[in-house]
């Protein structure tokens, strides 16, 4: 049964803690659902929910660092649902880079509208964007200064883990969406400007340009040959161009750039440095005769790494190390040697090139306030010999294509300042989102920037007031959850072994359909609520029997006298102003009155439920129901006849500019 509460109250806090994966995406994807949907089977459905929030569903299914698993109510009972892997699993089933793509946008785009918008720069944020834009009707042009469009989707991240194919196939049919056209090898700054641009007829820009800027050493040293910044490395690795780099390779950093760093330079030095070494193929005796696991490392490990090292030095512990645990682990895994807790000091070199890294040992990193702060062990130095050092301690926009007559306000960290609901910067009908405003943040950060500067071009633009997400409710006659639901462990994604992880092929594969279902079984169903709602009128009033303290496996339900409850008047003034929210749980009982009348009190701890419905089964009275709440997406509201706004609505921009 399906009933739809148009004008259903709900608190944000207690969405907010009954919807945790979903509210810790930033695009606000309703990843429960889908993974429901994966583990009955229902794959196009699924993707549907996965890919309409989203513009980048394919790629957030490889690289995404989902903070959607982070908050999974799963983990504080074992372990996450492999949230981002599920993703994959219905991305290459139904995505832009699989044999039977789902066009989720069909029926979706608006009439064409009588604008321009310009966005500078064809990565997450400006494609998420031109995405929005498009189906809202608006004509977009995309400004990328690269040979290729992605960002750092394709210029920054390793091909082992985001493969090309699937950048391609994304921004294609981002592309097919509507009126959007992306102009490669324009650089703002080089080919134009953002006055330029407003000069042109575009009625407003999105300033989506990254942090294409690797942050710099100030220790002696850093000019000798040999010496690299990381974001320049890979940069040139995934476009192809040719970079000589040593046998012997230490990365500077410990975040998850330092990571692909390593690993990518431990590839390239595979190819640059191993010619003339052959794959040895064993034969059938040779395998029947030894271990061909052996085998393999031997031979391929010879290959892969060419008898060098790849060495990683960062300030941070191991347990301090800002890069992700799966990373660390996968770069160990491939031979990457780790050095925390150790600070570089100076670079040696001899006749102008690099020799080894003096380093010095950290005694802590950040100081009693939690501030970056490092100190050192004086007498600790000593050198790790190395002919090339790759520099990854951080990245930073390149801003100066900016001029004073574009009216972008730069702020004290060399960001541009935004508005944080528009993303408008100080220039009206200039926005900015992703990196250049924030900071390096992740992907799907990215994404949501992009849509949020959508909507906050439209409404400058239109006036358009973007509604709150309605509620929709569905009522369960029977609510049931797997019988083995706590016993399924999870199912890690997928790698290639060792021994086949060679060049830049792709290390994390995809899920076959027996493990997606079994590793979406684990889902709590937190989107499910169980509500306490009885009424005189169907003769569903609690009873007190106590049934479903009983029967509730996780002991979340507790049945107490009032008397034990003391009232603040903090908190019966707050009781009183939210009223319509709670006069379920008052049940007829004024705020006022409590602390003063006598009576019982459910409980109920959410954190704890795991939507099994046994407590609705087991009521005689019926009060207990199982609802389904999903946020339906927000649609325009106000919005004016494009016959109406054409002439007037120009000329008002015009004004603006």
């Amino acid at each position: 049964m399906l009933k739809r509460f148009e004008n259903k109250t709900v608190d944000t806090g207690w969405l907010n803690s009954n919807f945790p994966c979903m509210m810790a995406c930033p695009a606000h994807t309703n990843a429960g659902r889908y993974v429901a949907l994966i583990a009955e089977g229902k794959y196009e459905e699924a993707y549907r929910y996965a890919r309409e929030p989203n513009p980048l569903a394919s790629i957030c299914g490889r690289v995404c660092a989902h903070p959607c698993e982070t908050a999974c109510r799963r983990g504080a009972i074992d372990r996450p649902v492999s949230i981002r892997a599920l993703k994959r699993f219905l991305t290459e089933r139904h995505g832009p880079e699989s044999r039977r793509p789902v066009n989720v946008n069909a029926g979706r785009k608006q009439e064409k509208l009588p604008f321009k918008v310009a966005v500078i720069g064809a990565g997450p944020v400006g494609l998420s964007a031109a995405h929005d834009l498009a189906l809202m009707g608006y004509s977009v042009t995309i400004f990328e200064a690269a040979p290729v469009a992605g960002g750092m989707l394709h210029l920054g991240l390793p091909e082992y883990r985001l493969p090309r194919s699937v950048v391609q196939a994304q921004v294609r049919e981002i592309l097919a969406v509507g009126d959007i056209t992306l102009k490669l090898n324009q650089a703002a700054g080089r080919d134009f400007t953002v006055a330029e641009l407003r000069k042109q007829g575009f009625d407003a820009v999105l300033i989506a340009v990254g942090a294409h800027r690797s942050r710099d050493l100030t220790i002696p040293g850093v000019d000798l040959d040999g010496v690299h910044k990381g974001i320049e490395f890979l940069l040139n690795i995934n476009l192809g161009y040719q970079f000589t780099i040593g046998k012997k390779v230490l990365v500077i950093g410990g975040g998850n750039v330092a990571m692909d760093v390593a690993r990518s330079a431990a590839r390239e030095v595979v190819k640059q440095h191993v010619a003339g070494v052959e794959e040895q193929v064993p034969s059938k005796e040779n395998v029947d005769a030894i271990a061909g696991k052996e085998m393999m490392d031997i031979t391929l490990s010879a290959l892969r790494l060419g008898a060098q090292e790849v060495h990683l030095v960062c300030l941070e512990s191991r347990a301090e190390m800002p890069a992700s645990l799966e990373e660390i682990t996968e770069a160990e895994e491939e031979g990457i040697i780790l050095h925390p807790g150790l600070g570089p000091k100076q670079i040696i070199g001899k006749d102008g090139n690099v020799t080894a890294l003096e380093v010095i040992r950290t005694q802590r990193v950040f100081d009693e306030n939690g501030r970056f702060n490092p100190t050192f062990q004086e007498g600790s130095e000593f050198q790790l010999e190395c002919d090339t050092i790759i520099m990854a301690i951080g990245q930073a926009p390149k801003l100066d294509f900016l001029q004073p007559e574009d009216g972008v306000e730069i702020s004290r960290r060399g960001l541009i300042a935004v508005n944080s609901k528009t993303l408008m910067t100080s220039a009206p009908g200039v926005f900015a989102g992703g990196d250049c405003a924030f900071g390096p943040r992740l992907i799907i950060d990215s994404v949501a920037d992009g849509k949020r500067a959508a909507m906050g071009i439209d409404e400058f633009l239109r006036g358009t007031n973007h509604a709150e997400a309605k509620i929709e409710v569905e009522v369960f006659n029977r609510h049931s959850m797997p019988v083995n639901l706590l016993d399924i462990v999870r199912q890690d994604p997928p790698v290639l072994p060792l021994d086949r992880r060679t060049g830049m092929t792709e290390v994390e594969v995809v899920y076959d359909e027996e493990t997606a279902q079994l590793e979406a079984q684990r889902c709590l169903h937190c989107w499910v609520n169980t509500i306490f709602e009885g009424n005189a009128e169907d003769g569903s009033l609690c009873v007190l029997c106590g049934g479903c303290v009983d029967i509730c496996p996780e002991s979340c339900l507790e049945l107490v006298n009032l008397e034990r409850f003391d009232f603040e008047p903090g908190v019966v003034q707050q009781l009183v102003e939210k009223e319509q929210l709670l006069n379920v749980e008052l049940d007829e009982v004024r705020a006022e009155e409590l602390g003063v009348i006598s009576g019982s009190v459910m409980l109920k701890d959410e954190t704890r439920c795991i939507r099994c419905g046994l407590c609705a089964a087991r009521c005689p009275a019926g009060t207990i129901t199982m609802e389904a709440y999903n946020l339906l997406p927000a649609e325009p509201t106000g919005l004016i006849s494009i016959e109406s706004i054409e002439a007037p609505l120009r000329e008002a921009v015009a004004d603006r500019k």
